[in-house]
């Protein structure tokens, strides 16, 4: 709980202990009818329930790919952020909820995120999917609510409850809406059950307020840092829109901004690589191979000289690598080597890239999918499966040695870059050598 960055006393460590008990009492659940599901803003209960999938829309972007940028953040900002990094310890908070939201848009039975930082110092999550899971209900395999979760702990909820001063939770459903608040993980007033007119609406809307007791020094949720996240998680999940909303005791003060990227990873490349000079168009590719789902974006520009590696696994951003970043890496450099002994740029046949040199200018995005992710630390700063590796080292080979292939151009301009970086090295060697 390091994480939290918070200055504790004996209470907080009684309030941690809390966090394994489900945070909302049972009678919640107390109804067994289906859930029914709609587009609009809100919920169902997560686990044991057979619903209709959301479907696919093909939306155009809802903004302009940076418009939504302060002329003071650019790309190489938003890449050293804590936000692409280490997500930021005070905005811990609010991860956990969205992972929660986020979690149900994987799951296909939510497309619409709202977030918002209100003016009092509260933190308000809404989704349209199914309804506040029950404890454990991330687990368990096919008995699960869900194939794949994020989250960096599994009981952010909970936790997130025990440090807060007030949580209040709303749920709709099966054309009812349920309220119960907190209070430092203890329930304050009794469920209340009301109609409402919409029928088919469903959601969950978590509000809270961190607890001034134990964060004594006060926590200021960054707006730019939770942007970086949530435009991460737009990026990754191209059917879900998220609108993130700051709100200021002055009105016109305000922000909303909308998130929403049809195209993907390679959206995400293309901003990435919006002030370079690409030497092909992004290549991508989407494979389901025993049970995992791997998303990879690739491009090459001429005028970058190191490579730039962000690896996802169930929308966590890996800051550390893993299987996932070390298949890409083999399968690159052994492919590229592969073609080059066939390719007429080279005239040394047994000359041999480095994975340096051919990864010099790359940008590449690799998600993927886990069902049973292994992570190394408490934070999942690196995944650890040794399936993965082997899953997507396999697939990158076959995509890119058929790509290069068919379009001799591209490999053409690849293998150049890559033979003038290991001549940069060499002459570097050599001249050092001289002195």
């Amino acid at each position: 709980m390091a994480l939290l960055n918070a200055n504790r006393s004996s209470i907080s460590f009684v309030r941690l202990a809390m966090a394994s008990r489900f945070f909302i009492s049972n009678s919640l659940y107390c109804t067994s009818a289906p859930f029914s599901r709609s587009a609009s803003l809100f919920i169902q209960p997560r686990v044991n329930f057979r619903l209709k999938r959301v479907p696919s829309r093909d939306w155009s972007n809802a903004v302009p790919r940076r418009a939504f940028i302060s002329s003071s953040i650019s790309t190489e900002a938003f890449q050293e952020s804590s936000a692409s990094k280490k997500y930021g310890s005070d905005q811990i908070q609010v991860y956990e909820i969205l992972d929660n939201a986020v979690d149900e848009a994987q799951a296909g039975f939510a497309n619409k995120i709202e977030v918002v930082l209100l003016a009092d110092g509260s933190v308000c999550v809404t989704d349209n999917g199914r309804g506040v899971l029950h404890a454990g209900g991330k687990f368990g395999g096919e008995s699960s609510g869900y194939n794949v979760s994020g989250g960096l702990h599994g009981v952010g909820l909970s936790v997130v409850n025990a440090l807060s001063e007030a949580l209040e939770v709303t749920v709709w459903r099966d054309g009812m809406e349920y309220h119960q608040r907190y209070s430092r993980g203890n329930p304050i007033t009794a469920l209340k059950c009301q109609n409402v007119s919409n029928n088919d609406s469903s959601g969950t809307r978590i509000r809270f307020w961190p607890d001034k007791e134990i964060f004594t020094s006060a926590i200021e949720f960054d707006h730019n840092t939770i942007a970086g996240r949530i435009r991460e998680l737009a990026f990754l999940n191209p059917e879900l829109r998220i609108i993130f909303r700051k709100e200021d005791s002055i009105p016109e003060n305000s922000l909303t901004t909308e998130y929403f990227y049809a195209g993907g990873l390679v959206e995400y490349v293309k901003w990435l690589n919006s002030d370079k000079t690409p030497l092909h168009d992004v290549l991508s590719f989407r494979k389901v191979a025993d049970g995992i789902t791997i998303d990879i974006a690739l491009q090459w520009c001429s005028d970058a000289y190191s490579d730039t590696m962000l690896g996802y696994a169930n929308s966590i951003r890996t800051v550390d690598g893993g299987t996932h970043i070390e298949g890409v890496k083999a399968s690159i450099t052994r492919t590229l080597n592969s073609l080059a002994k066939k390719s007429k740029l080279f005239k040394e046949k047994d000359i041999s890239l480095s994975g340096e040199h051919v990864r010099e200018g790359l940008t590449c995005i690799v998600s993927v999918k886990v069902p049973n992710p292994e992570f190394e630390g408490q934070t999942k700063t690196r995944l650890g499966n040794p399936e993965v590796r082997k899953v997507v080292d396999q697939y990158i080979q076959e995509y890119l040695t058929e790509y290069l292939e068919l379009h001799p151009d591209v490999l053409d301009s690849i293998l150049s870059k890559s033979l003038n970086a290991l001549k940069v090295t060499y002459y570097i060697k050599h001249a050092s050598v001289a002195k």
